[in-house]
Order: structure tokens, then C-alpha cells, then sequence
């Protein structure tokens, strides 16, 4: 429904800003990566809303997935895994980003101080944020300490260190694409110089990658993934950006798709392993393939994601080639007013509801832990019927968030010279 002349007068300005972005959009502008960002972005938070299970006790709040708890819902993970997406959408953004720069004669360090600038910005709002509360808590004496500890000193109270996903779970994802900004260069010039030969290379240090960790028994070689596996949609953007992704063929995509999810298929499943014997016990404990979750889940004592394997690999793969299947009609939907507007007010805030959809989880949490709401440690009946409560008020504490610290998002204005 459109707004009505009440709404508009009581926002002016975001509505009339996003009505003079919607007139403004050039013909040339690829609507579709922009729908992918804030598609990929949205999923993240309403995935982490709808998994979590919330245990708060001894005055510490931390959030367990409900994935390993649930036989069948590892299958969501590898249809809902956005995190390639991202990447796409990344490699595509500093492809584009770089050569702008250098059609106006900047160079790369421009390029990567404004690229960086536009994650740090909002990032460090959020960090000092939190560095308030944490120091109110320790003035209060509120909430247990937890770590990280310097000497006798105790850094977080209430909440777990940052590689947990409440709150500070953002932060990791934005360390690891900010590396991986700062290596966009690089990319894009091997990009440029080798071609598809690239992506092959990404693919064949990732099965050695796991070899070598796995089978040859070295875990820390599976490290390495984190170049291999996440830099492989980054460089799959770049092929986007130049039109060489695009000028392939319908069946390549298709392709791409089918041997995603049949590598998927083929590493969760005993089949391809029992040859192997007992050893793929040692390799795999417990199950003896790897896990079908491509979310870390507590139970299980291998991770698809911490660091990622060849199942994040695969389903990177088939993740982009579905990406490029729904791009036309998408493309054709994006052209329509509604949609497009909604994809740009999602894209003006897009760092701001990331960086905070865990502290708007976390205030839902305080406010609904008394009302006796969340405190199922299992996805039960009453659990699943929750889930309504535990997506409405993280959003819409969420909104108040955006509305609040959401314009550090944005550059600030130089004057004109």
C-alpha cells in the first residue's frame, strides 16, 4: 500500500529521499545486485532470529542454534546459506568500485580508504556503543564476567566474546571482508590476467585444503579455506562486473547447480566414505562424512563454516549459478516501483541492520526473558510457535535502532571544490 499523505508528513524525508532515489536510478544500474545485497542481508538477520535458542543463566546471555537440535533443518542451511551471496555481490561492487576510481584518475589507495571507511564508519559507532554498556555493567557490577581476560582483568560481563553470535557476531564476518576488500586488487588483476583459471585454482587449494586437514591429519591446513572458499563467489563476482559470468550459457548455470548440490549430496552422505573404512572416523568423528550443516551447530565436533570445507564450496557454487537462473525474471520484477524502492530503503541502512540485528535480539530478550517467552532449550511445539514473537520484536526494536544510529552510515559531505 502506498503511503498516505499522514505518512509522508510525518517522515518527509525518508520518504521523499527514497521517492528522489527511485526517479534518480539510471537505466544502466544492475537493480539485481542491489536486490541481492539486501535479499542476502535480510536472510542473515531473520535466520539468526528464527534459529536461536536462548539460555540466560548466571548472569550470562548466550544463544544456541537450534539447528543440530533439529534432524531436518540442517536442509535450510544449504538453501538459505547467503554468505556466498555476499561475496558475489562484493566481488562485483569493488570490481565496479576500482575501475570507477581509475577512470577518474584515483588510485588504489583511494579506492580501498573509501571502500574500508564505508564499513568502518558504522562499525566503530557500534563498537563504542558497546563499550559503554560494558562499562556500565562493570561500574554496576551487572552480569557475570566472561572473557576475553588481560591479567586479572575480565573485558565482557553478561555476554560471551565476540565469536559469539550475541552481539558482537557481526564483527567477524566484517574483519573477514574487510581482508578480503583489501585483496580486491589483487583479485580483480588475476582476474583480469587469468580469467576463469582463477575460480579452478580457489577450487583445487580447497580439496587440498581439506586433504591435507582431514586425511593428512594437519587441521590447521584447513585455514587456508578461508581464502579459498570465501574469495571463490568474491572472484565469481569480478567475471559478473566484466559481463563474462553473464555471457554464459543458461546450461552452465544449471550445471553449476546441479554439481553444487550433488557435491553437497555426496560428502554428507556415508556413500562415498565407507570405502575409507574406520579412518573416516578419525576424519569425521562421530559420523564419518562431513556434517550436513553449513552452520556450525555445538553438536557436532566438525563445522562446514569454522573453517569453511568443501560443502561451503560446493554450495557456493550451486548458490551463484541459482543467483544467475533467477536473474532475468528478477531483473524484470525489480523494474516495477514497489520493489525497487522497497531494495533501495533496505540498501541505504544495509551495514546499520547488520551491525545491530544481534543488540535488537538482545534487547527482545530482556524484555521478553520476564514474560517467560524464549526460555524453551529445545525446538518444541510452544518453540516453534514463538517464533512469530521472536522475529516481530527484534524488527521492530530493530527499526528504532536504524532510526537512531542509522545516518553514521552514511559518508559524511565534503564541500564542493
Amino acid at each position: 500500500m502506498p503511503p498516505t499523505s499522514a505518512d509522508r508528513s510525518a517522515a518527509p524525508n525518508v520518504w521523499s529521499r527514497l521517492d528522489q532515489l527511485v526517479a534518480a536510478t539510471p537505466p544502466s544500474r544492475d537493480r539485481y545486485i542491489d536486490f541481492l545485497r539486501a535479499a542476502s542481508i535480510v536472510a542473515v538477520v531473520f535466520g539468526h532470529w528464527i534459529i536461536g535458542i536462548v539460555d540466560w543463566g548466571d548472569g550470562v546471555i548466550v544463544v544456541r542454534s537450534a539447528v543440530g537440535l533439529t534432524p531436518w533443518m540442517w536442509l535450510g542451511t544449504w538453501f538459505l546459506q547467503v554468505m556466498p551471496v555476499f561475496f558475489f555481490v562484493g566481488g562485483y561492487a569493488n570490481a565496479v568500485a576500482l575501475r570507477r576510481a581509475r577512470e577518474r584518475g584515483a588510485g588504489t589507495v583511494w579506492f580501498l580508504r573509501t571502500r574500508i571507511g564505508r564499513l568502518l564508519r558504522p562499525s566503530v559507532v557500534f563498537v563504542a556503543f558497546w563499550a559503554v554498556v560494558q562499562v556500565v555493567m562493570h561500574v554496576a557490577d551487572a552480569g557475570a564476567p566472561t572473557s576475553p581476560r588481560f591479567g586479572g582483568f575480565v573485558v565482557l560481563r553478561g555476554v560471551r566474546p565476540p565469536g559469539q553470535t550475541l552481539p558482537f557476531g557481526p564483527l567477524w564476518f566484517l574483519a573477514v571482508y574487510a581482508a578480503v576488500v583489501v585483496l580486491s586488487p589483487a583479485t580483480i588483476a588475476l582476474h583480469r590476467r587469468f580469467g576463469w583459471w582463477v575460480p579452478a585454482a580457489f577450487c583445487a587449494g580447497a580439496v587440498a585444503a581439506d586433504l591435507i586437514g582431514f586425511v593428512g591429519g594437519h587441521p590447521g591446513a584447513r585455514w587456508a579455506n578461508v581464502a579459498f572458499v570465501l574469495l571463490l563467489p568474491h572472484q565469481l563476482g569480478h567475471a559478473y562486473a566484466d559481463g563474462s559470468l553473464v555471457a554464459l550459457s543458461r546450461r552452465v548455470y544449471w550445471a553449476m547447480v546441479a554439481v553444487g548440490l550433488g557435491g553437497l549430496v555426496a560428502l554428507t552422505n556415508p556413500l562415498l566414505f565407507t570405502p575409507f573404512g574406520e579412518r573416516r572416523f578419525a576424519w569425521f568423528p562421530g559420523i564419518g562424512h562431513y556434517p550436513r550443516s553449513l552452520l556450525g551447530t555445538g553438536v557436532e565436533q566438525v563445522s562446514n563454516a569454522h573453517p569453511p570445507t568443501l560443502c561451503y564450496l560446493f554450495a557456493g557454487i550451486w548458490t551463484v549459478g541459482g543467483v544467475m537462473l533467477l536473474r532475468p525474471p528478477l531483473t524484470r520484477w525489480l523494474g516495477r516501483r514497489g520493489p525497487w524502492k522497497a531494495t533501495i530503503a533496505v540498501n541505504l541502512r544495509v551495514m546499520t541492520i547488520f551491525l545491530w540485528h544481534m543488540t535488537a535480539y538482545l534487547v527482545a530478550i530482556v524484555l521478553l526473558w520476564p514474560l517467560h517467552l524464549g526460555r524453551e532449550q529445545t525446538p518444541s511445539v510452544r518453540w516453534w510457535l514463538e517464533r512469530v514473537v521472536w522475529l516481530a520484536v527484534p524488527a521492530m526494536v530493530l527499526v528504532g535502532i536504524t532510526a537512531v544510529v542509522g545516518r553514521f552510515e552514511r559518508a559524511p559531505r565534503r564541500a564542493a571544490t
